[in-house]
C-alpha cells in the first residue's frame, strides 16, 4: 500500500494550474512558500503535469506509469506461471521416462524368454 499523501490532490492541481497560467512564470521556490508546500514537491508536480501534457520527453506520463506498473505485475504473474509449467513438465517427463523404462524392461524380458524357449 502506498504511503499517505502529505498534500491533497486539490492543492496539487491548484498549485500546478497557478504556475502554468501565470505570466511571467513565477519562481517555483517563491510560489511554493506562498502555498505552504515544499519547493521540490511543487517542482515535481509541475514536471509531472508537463509530462502528462506531452511537453516533456524525459518523464513518463501518469497513464504510461500506470501501464508500466500493470505490465510489470503481469510479467511477474507470467514468470510464475512459466515456472509452474516448467516444473510440471519436468515432473511428467520423469514419470513418463520411468513408465517407459518399466515397459522396455518387460519387452526385453519377453524377447529373452522367447529366445530361450526357441533355443
Amino acid at each position: 500500500m502506498a504511503a499517505p499523501r502529505k498534500y491533497s490532490l486539490e492543492l496539487r492541481e491548484r498549485a500546478v494550474r497557478m504556475y502554468r497560467t501565470s505570466e511571467p512564470k513565477p519562481q517555483i521556490k517563491k510560489l511554493a512558500v506562498d502555498l505552504g508546500v515544499h519547493p521540490e514537491a511543487l517542482r515535481g508536480w509541475i514536471r509531472q503535469a508537463e509530462a502528462d501534457a506531452g511537453e516533456r520527453d524525459d518523464r513518463l506520463s501518469t497513464d504510461e506509469r500506470a501501464e508500466l506498473v500493470a505490465l510489470r505485475k503481469e510479467n511477474v504473474q507470467l514468470k510464475r506461471a512459466n515456472e509452474v509449467l516448467r516444473t510440471a513438465s519436468a515432473f511428467f517427463a520423469a514419470q513418463l521416462c520411468a513408465t517407459r523404462r518399466d515397459v522396455d524392461r518387460e519387452v526385453v524380458k519377453g524377447h529373452v524368454r522367447q529366445a530361450v524357449v526357441a533355443a
